[in-house]
């Protein structure tokens, strides 16, 4: 059996031993780049090993794609293999900030050609209700795997030119997992510009989840999601946020609600606003 969307503390806990599975913890702020890592090393689940979302799961910034950009597929497919990632391996990612940096990663391996890959629902916090052990310390040596990446999945992802012309198109919906505020425009940190793409809607990624840090049920999140599409096939979607990051968190919730073929837009707001020509909304 392989999983292709979550996967429960107690499943993952029970996993057969032997090879077969890799686990990735995804922990990160945006606060402070390092405080991830750092997390990872005074605890994590038995095994993980550790991918930084701007070294690992991003490319270098140039100024006009964002400040996530996807990574190279080869260097992020070395990568995998270096820590031991094989074709047929079930991977599971989690994070300890509610699913928007191991959704990253997540969305990543199917964009490679990977669907063997789950997010670990509620986190590193689920482990811990589970009262389930760490491990603290660097990871152990593996030995490498084969994966290597097929060519990414051009149907997953959209550029600017893509989202322009779908602006105020009848059969698309740009869906924003940015918060209520920065997605009305107010002044934060986070975005140099303050505002949105006109015509998008808004679905804050921390939607997705019940109140004790797991995502809602399927039905649930369905009939959310299906309120905000309002008639628009998910195929129509394009998922964006500030820099093509919690925008996954939500390709996962509708992944997880049956509502499949949302593209995402990686550049997202940071590199929307780099080019006056494209046009803003506040309020």
């Amino acid at each position: 059996m392989s999983y292709t969307c979550l996967i429960s503390a107690e499943d993952l806990a029970n996993w057969p031993g032997g090879s077969g599975l890799v686990i990735f913890d995804c922990s990160f702020s945006l606060a402070d780049s390092g405080a991830g890592k750092e997390d990872y090393l005074a605890g994590h689940i038995p095994g993980a090993r550790y991918l930084h979302l701007e070294l690992d799961l991003s490319s270098t910034p140039t100024g006009r794609n964002g400040r996530h950009p996807l990574p190279d597929p080869r260097v992020l497919a070395a990568t995998l293999r270096r820590h031991g990632l094989s074709h047929n391996d079930q991977v599971v990612v989690y994070d300890a900030s509610g699913g928007p940096f191991a959704a990253r990663a997540w969305w990543l391996l199917r964009w490679l050609g990977h669907p063997a890959v789950a997010v670990l629902d509620g986190g590193r916090q689920a482990w811990e209700d589970a009262g389930l052990v760490f491990e603290g310390g660097g990871p152990a040596t593996m030995v490498s795997g084969d994966f290597e990446a097929i060519r990414p999945d051009e149907l997953m992802t959209v550029d600017a030119a893509n989202v322009l012309a779908s602006v105020g198109a009848a059969d698309a919906l740009i869906l924003d997992a940015r918060t209520a505020s920065r997605f009305r425009g107010e002044a934060n940190p986070l975005d140099p510009i303050p505002g949105r793409i006109p015509g998008a809607a808004n679905r804050f990624y921390g939607d997705n989840l019940a109140a004790d840090g797991r995502f809602k049920s399927p039905a649930i999140l369905a009939d959310e999601f299906s309120s905000i599409l309002n008639g628009t096939a998910p195929a129509g979607v394009i998922l964006q946020c500030g820099s093509g990051v919690t925008a996954c968190h939500n390709a996962l919730a509708m992944e997880a609600a049956g509502l499949r073929g949302a593209r995402l837009y990686p550049g997202s707001w940071s590199e929307w606003i780099v080019d006056p020509e494209r046009p803003r909304a506040r309020g």
